[in-house]
C-alpha cells in the first residue's frame, strides 16, 4: 500500500521559486511594494495643503481633519476581509481594481467644487489605497523562501515611509509650482499609469497551474475566521499597542506637523515639511531595525514595553516642552518615528499567539487598528485647535498659535500613554508560535 505524500508548505516554495526567475519575483513584489509606497504617499498629502484647502473651501479645523481622516475610515474597514479577497481573487486582480480606483479618487479630488466632492474623492482615494500592503505580503510569501518574509515585510515599509518622505518636501515645492489642484490629478494620472502596469506584469504565484486562478476558499470559513479574531481580547491589546505608535505618527506627519513647525519655528511650508518627515525617516529606518532586534533577542513584549515607553517619551518632549531649540525639535521627531517603528512587532506576536488558520485575520485587524489610530486622532485635533482659536485667518484659512497646538496634542500623549500601560499586560512568546 502507498504511503501518503505529505507536503512541506516550505519546501513547496523553495521548489516554486527556485523554477521562477528571481528578476521576476522581485519585479512583481516590487509593484506591490509600490503600491503601498503610493498609499503611503496619499495618506499623508494633505499635511502641506492645510492652507489651501482651509481657504479653497473655507473649512474649519475639525473639518480639514475629517477631510484627511476620510482616507483612514474605508482603509481601516478593508483590512479584515481584505486577506479573503486576495485569496479569492488573487493579487494582481485586486491591485489593479484598487490603483484605478485610487486614481479615480485623487483625480475627483483634485478636481472638486465642493467640499462634499473633495470628501468623496479622499475616499476612493483611501479605498483604492487598502489593498498595497497586504498584497505585498502575499506575494511575498508566494514568490519568495519563508525565510525572506520579515525581510520583505520591513522593506515595504521601509518604501512606504520613503513614499511618504515625498509626500512632504517635495509635494510641497509641486504644489506651491504647480497648484494642489493640478498635482493631485498627476497623482490620479501616476496611480492609473501604476494599475496597468501591474496588469501586466504582476502574477498571483509562480506556479504556471495557479498562476491565474485563486483560491477556491469558502465564505463561511472566512466569515469564521473573522469571527474568531473578533472576539479575542488579547488580539484587541495588541492591536491598541500598534495604534499608540502608529497614531502620533499619522496624526503629525500625515496633517498637522507641517503647520505646527510652520508657525513655531516661523519655516516656509517645504522647510516645515522637510523637518515633519523626519519622523517618517525614523520610522523607516526603526521598522525594519526594530523587526530585526526582536528576531535577534528572541523576544517581542520586551521590544514593545520598551519602544512604547519611549515614544511615549518623546511625544510628551514633543507636547509640553516649551522653547524647545529647532534642532532638538527635529531630533525628537526623528526618534519618535524611530521609536513608533517598533510597531511592526506587533504583527509577529499577533500571528504568533493565534492559530494559523487565523493569521491573515489578525493581520488585518492589527493593520486596520494602525490605520484607524489617524482616522481619529486627526479630526480629534482639528477640534481642539478649534476650541482655542482666536479668530484669525490669513488669506481664508485659519491660523492656529503654538499654545494651541500644544494643547490638542495634550491627547497624543494619553494616545501613547494608553498603548506603553497596555504593553505591560501582553505574552511574551519568545519568538515562538504559541498557539
Amino acid at each position: 500500500m502507498k504511503k501518503p505524500v505529505v507536503t512541506d508548505p516550505a519546501k513547496t516554495t523553495v521548489q516554486a521559486t527556485g523554477s521562477a526567475s528571481p528578476a521576476l519575483a522581485l519585479a512583481i513584489w516590487s509593484l506591490s511594494a509600490l503600491a503601498f509606497g503610493y498609499a503611503f504617499f496619499q495618506r499623508v498629502a494633505p499635511s502641506v495643503m492645510i492652507p489651501d484647502l482651509m481657504a479653497e473651501f473655507a473649512v474649519t479645523g475639525a473639518v480639514m481633519g475629517q477631510l484627511s481622516a476620510l482616507y483612514f475610515y474605508p482603509y481601516a474597514a478593508m483590512q479584515l476581509p481584505i486577506g479573503a479577497l486576495l485569496d479569492r481573487y488573487g493579487a494582481r486582480l485586486m491591485l489593479t481594481i484598487a490603483l484605478l480606483l485610487a486614481a479615480a479618487g485623487s483625480i475627483i479630488f483634485g478636481s472638486a467644487g465642493s467640499v462634499n466632492t473633495a470628501y468623496a474623492g479622499r475616499f476612493m482615494v483611501g479605498a483604492g489605497s487598502a489593498v498595497g500592503f497586504i498584497a505585498s505580503m502575499a506575494l511575498a510569501a508566494k514568490w519568495f523562501h519563508p525565510r525572506h518574509f520579515a525581510l520583505l515585510t520591513g522593506l515595504a515599509m521601509f518604501f512606504a515611509m520613503v513614499c511618504g518622505i515625498a509626500g512632504q518636501a517635495p509635494l510641497a515645492l509641486a504644489v506651491e509650482a504647480f497648484g494642489w489642484r493640478q498635482t493631485m490629478i498627476w497623482a490620479g494620472v501616476f496611480a492609473a499609469g501604476l494599475a496597468g502596469l501591474t496588469a501586466l506584469v504582476v502574477r498571483n504565484s509562480p506556479d504556471p497551474d495557479t498562476a491565474e486562478h485563486a483560491d477556491d476558499t469558502r465564505w463561511a470559513e472566512i466569515w469564521t475566521g473573522l469571527k474568531d479574531t473578533i472576539k479575542r481580547s488579547e488580539i484587541w491589546r495588541i492591536a491598541i499597542v500598534a495604534m499608540s505608535m502608529s497614531g502620533p505618527m499619522l496624526a503629525l506627519g500625515g496633517l498637522w506637523g507641517v503647520p505646527f513647525l510652520a508657525g513655531a519655528y516661523d519655516l516656509d511650508r517645504p522647510t516645515s515639511a522637510i523637518y515633519t518627515s523626519l519622523s517618517l525617516l525614523g520610522w523607516a529606518i526603526g521598522a525594519p531595525l526594530s523587526g530585526w532586534l526582536s528576531d535577534r533577542i528572541g523576544r517581542r513584549r520586551l521590544p514593545l514595553v520598551v519602544g512604547t515607553a519611549l515614544n511615549c517619551t518623546l511625544i510628551a518632549i514633543i507636547a509640553f516642552v516649551p522653547n524647545l531649540s529647532l534642532t532638538l525639535m527635529a531630533m525628537a521627531f526623528f526618534l519618535s518615528g524611530l521609536t513608533g517603528g517598533c510597531m511592526v512587532v506587533t504583527f509577529a506576536l499577533a500571528r504568533e499567539v493565534s492559530a494559523r488558520r487565523l493569521h491573515g485575520s489578525v493581520s488585518g485587524l492589527v493593520n486596520a487598528a494602525t490605520v484607524g489610530a489617524g482616522a481619529i486622532l486627526q479630526p480629534i485635533i482639528g477640534w481642539m485647535l478649534d476650541l482655542r482659536w482666536d479668530g484669525t485667518l490669513l488669506q481664508g484659512a485659519r491660523i492656529y498659535d503654538t499654545a494651541d497646538y500644544r494643547f490638542a496634542f495634550i491627547c497624543l500623549f494619553a494616545w501613547s500613554a494608553t498603548g506603553f500601560l497596555l504593553s505591560l499586560t501582553l505574552r511574551e512568546t519568545n519568538c515562538k508560535p504559541l498557539a
